[in-house]
């Protein structure tokens, strides 16, 4: 049966919908075609909402960031927690939760390192990592959990290498990173009442606080030392913009690419067609990459708020409504995208807004399409087959989801031999 207009707008709330996409796209479909701009009011958990679904809605709204401001609004949040948030302010101050002048302030602190000059320096070290983590799936015997054993360690070692952290305490951000992602997921969350949110928020500041200080004593060349040691007008970061800064480099710049590159892994699975053309023309792999990004979409959401009253898509957006962008909906908008609901690794143009648009643009998006070039293209030379070995769970979450098992069964050449 075909969901009405309202239930699909009530899908966008419901984090299962997340982990069963097919349901998710119906639901997105349904409202591109009859209410793009679409009013979301019957959620006994949620406040009150605009969902946006068209590509070119979304980046109007995007790119007009003076009336469509981040704050306080900035995710999808349960109406309990935007009440928190109202009385106690925010738990977090990153980059996606401020606005100008305060995102101006603090964004070029770490632009400088994503930008491509500086990622070049890391191409050789990026190679390594990818190269270790294939290295591994070989020697797992031809049967890997994907997700487990490579797309969730790969990134991380990235860019923990990149903020100079340890390797001894890479699987502490793992677990922070996937429970604060993972907070609607009943195998990820820390605990089903807000005070777990808070209290894995709380644990990030600890072990971020320490490292500020270290770093401030003893600097060093890296990212974590570029933060620590930053200044506005003379003075250091406040404890909270510090501490915030590194929650957001830490966890966006890996669980966003581990859903990507398992996500990939998956689309090439189910298209051995694409599979194999891309295997055949390894100078595909660039626009494979951009299309891989189309479809998976990791971050499915943000929300923005009207400074004003404002027209858009023939519906009037009221002075202090809160509006969420639906990202994969946006990269399966029938009005930009031929076929969008088809997995095409050569599709030209691929101008998806799975990264943003504007001043919010994704500060991480060239790493990440460094990273996942990197792991296929030491990942296919080496595949001779692969398929499914299980069945395939996805993460319940309306912010940043993907996949969280992906069972393969594979054959491989011998790195020399490759």
């Amino acid at each position: 049966m075909t969901m009405t207009v309202e239930q699909a707008g009530l899908t966008v709330v419901d984090p299962s919908a997340y982990a069963e996409e097919h349901r998710l796209h119906e639901a997105c479909a349904i409202l591109r075609r009859e209410s793009p701009v679409h009013w979301v009011d019957g959620s006994p958990d949620y406040n009150p909402f605009w969902v946006i679904t068209r590509r070119a809605d979304i980046l109007e709204i995007e790119k007009n960031h003076e009336v469509f401001r981040n704050h306080p609004r900035p995710v999808l949040v349960p109406a309990y927690e935007d009440k928190r948030q109202a009385e106690q302010g925010q738990l977090l101050r990153t980059l996606i939760h401020i606005d100008d002048p305060d995102h101006k302030a603090l964004r070029p602190i770490a632009a400088d390192w994503f930008r491509p000059k500086t990622l070049r320096t890391m191409q050789e070290n990026v190679n390594e990592l990818a190269r270790r983590y294939i290295d591994l799936m070989a020697e797992r015997g031809g049967e890997c959990d994907f997700v487990a054993d490579v797309s969730v360690h790969y990134p991380l070692s990235v860019i923990l290498s990149l903020l100079g952290l340890p390797e001894s305490d890479f699987p502490r951000m793992l677990q922070l990173t996937q429970e604060i992602f993972g907070g609607d997921d009943p195998e990820r969350r820390r605990g089903e009442d807000p005070e777990a949110m808070m209290a894995v928020v709380l644990d990030f500041f600890a072990y971020f606080q320490q490292l500020i200080a270290n770093r401030r004593e003893n600097p060093t060349e890296d990212l974590a030392s570029a933060i620590a040691n930053a200044r506005i007008d003379g003075e250091y970061l406040s404890d909270i913009d510090a501490a915030s800064y590194f929650v957001i480099i830490a966890t966006a710049g890996h669980d966003t690419t581990s859903s990507t590159i398992a996500g990939g892994m998956h689309a090439l699975v189910q298209h051995p067609e694409q599979l194999e053309k891309l295997r055949a023309d390894p100078s595909l792999l660039p626009g494979a990459v951009e299309e891989i990004i189309r479809w998976v979409t990791p971050v499915k959401e943000f929300m923005r708020t009207a400074s004003r009253d404002y027209e858009i898509g023939g519906v009037t957006i009221k002075e202090g409504q809160s509006l969420l962008l639906m990202y994969p909906s946006g990269n399966r908008d029938e009005a930009e995208f031929d076929r969008p609901d088809e997995f095409d690794i050569t599709r030209r143009p691929n101008r998806h807004v799975a990264f943003g648009a504007g001043v919010h643009f994704c500060l991480g998006a060239q790493l990440a399409r460094m990273e996942t070039q990197a792991i296929f293209g030491e990942l296919l030379p080496r595949l001779e087959h692969v398929e499914l070995a299980g069945p395939v769970t996805g993460v319940h979450s309306t912010f940043v989801s993907g996949l969280k098992q992906l069972p393969l069964r594979y054959r491989m050449r011998d790195a020399v031999d490759a």
